[in-house]
């Protein structure tokens, strides 16, 4: 997670924002060996930071999480609406950590937490395009030809979605649960296809992010990600695995 130097320093304690301007200006301010610049910004998983020639900050580990996200919660860290947000559930992690990606607020499901900006910047690529599959109940039963629609891909206001993975797992005479794995990122995507083709979305929960799967996990619950599924993501991903 990047972060203006600054505005480290100022968290810190080791100075106001302002009088964190004057040491960088005065050059008094280091990272990684080298000299700071005012508005620089820095990997805190990365770097070191020293003023006058004094240590100060040292890397974060590296650390991911699995969180289940309930409805009727926020996916960001804080909220100016005072809803309530996925960090209001982080509180007992000691470190900067934020969510990979966006759930919207009505859905539920897998959001990976971790503090290594790489990683969560390569999950988000769309040129990774990152299967993340999902359990939908709907309204009614698609049709065959509701189906292979959303398989070949659905005409939206902002261009053509990428062909879907769809199934159905199971129906009642009111309503059907899909499982749907998509590739792409778009804003409340999932139910704008479903809308696409005569549905509405009853619920909506992300099950697996490529081989990350939930399982078990309680809603409103976290819990530490494997090192095998850390090595298998980043192997994907193709990142180096750091220790």
């Amino acid at each position: 997670m990047e972060e203006k130097i600054q505005k480290i320093l100022a968290r810190l304690g080791i100075a106001s924002r302002r009088k964190a301007e004057e040491l960088i200006s005065e050059g008094r301010v280091t990272v990684n060996g080298q000299i700071a610049q005012i508005g620089q910004r820095v990997d805190s998983t990365r770097c070191h930071i020293k003023v006058d020639g004094k240590l100060v900050f040292k890397p974060e580990p590296l650390v991911y999480y699995i969180f289940n996200k309930p409805k009727k919660v926020v996916s960001t860290m804080s909220d100016p609406e005072n809803r309530r947000c996925v960090g209001d559930f982080l509180r007992d992690i000691k470190f900067r950590v934020f969510p990979v990606g966006r759930l919207d607020y009505y859905s539920e499901g897998l959001l990976i937490i971790t503090n290594d900006g790489e990683l969560a910047n390569a999950i988000l690529h769309p040129s990774k395009k990152i299967p993340k599959t999902y359990h939908v109940k709907i309204t009614d039963r698609p049709s065959e030809e509701d189906l292979n629609l959303l398989k070949k891909g659905i005409h939206l206001e902002d261009g053509k979605t990428a062909p879907a993975n769809v199934k159905i797992i199971r129906h009642t005479e009111s309503n059907c649960w899909l499982e749907m794995t998509i590739y792409e990122g778009r804003k409340r995507q999932i139910r704008r296809m479903i809308e696409a083709i005569g549905h509405h979305v009853i619920k909506l929960i992300r099950v697996r992010i490529d081989g990350i799967s939930l399982g078990n996990l309680k809603t409103g619950e976290m819990r530490v990600m494997t090192d095998n599924e850390i090595e298998r993501l980043k192997g994907v991903l193709k990142l180096q695995t750091r220790g």
